[in-house]
């Protein structure tokens, strides 16, 4: 079963019934004691990093995903949940992160883009160039829709997928059994219904 971690910051009604699409047995989960009796957990997420990081301490979740995460059972973020993994944001000054993924968080680099052909937040669909990966097997010609202002940054070991907006940016992630993806694949017709089909099936 698939636990989707309910924090006060998630897109959490979406994420369920795209898995509940594809038959897929979750639960909404509240109760940060609840985790470990899941063979598999998302963290879905919207909105601003540190809110996030404040309402995961503030309800326990935090140290209930880091001890799920020591059990090299799979856990995935999404969105804002990918972000949480790594160790920190520049988001609103600088605040710490879950530390799962080595890297920090950055706001997209306007002197790098063509700011009359690009506008941020990045809304919209956008290209996966994924590296080979169970969690990207079956797609076809992987567009997902993404909105966010700030992407990781962290080491090439982690990367399995990248978009480019004015420049490439890290938009899809792997450390062990730690996944991390930047577009909403509940909100990514059928190539984002397969994401979750393969995650659950790693």
């Amino acid at each position: 079963m698939v636990a989707i971690i309910d924090y006060n910051m998630g897109n959490l009604a979406s994420v369920y019934n795209a898995l509940k699409l594809i038959g897929v047995e979750a639960k909404i989960v509240k109760n940060p004691n609840d985790l470990d009796k899941f063979d598999k957990v998302i963290l879905p997420g919207v909105g601003a990093f540190k809110d996030a990081m404040d309402h995961l301490e503030q309800t326990g979740m935090k140290s209930a995903v880091l001890d799920f995460a020591a059990t090299n059972k799979p856990l995935i973020g999404i969105c804002l949940g990918m972000q949480l993994l790594f160790e920190s944001s520049q988001e609103f000054g600088n605040s710490k992160g879950l530390g799962l993924i080595k890297g920090e968080v950055v706001a997209f680099d306007k002197t790098k883009m063509d700011m009359d052909e690009h506008k941020i937040p990045h809304v919209g669909w956008n290209k996966l160039f994924c590296k080979p990966n169970k969690l990207f097997e079956n797609l076809e010609d992987p567009y997902l829709y993404f909105v966010h202002s700030y992407h990781a940054v962290c080491d090439d070991k982690y990367v399995i997928g990248t978009t480019h907006y004015g420049y490439d940016f890290v938009s899809a992630v792997q450390n062990g059994n730690i996944y991390g993806f930047q577009p909403h694949p509940e909100k990514s017709h059928d190539n984002g219904i397969q994401i979750l089909k393969n995650f659950v099936n790693i």
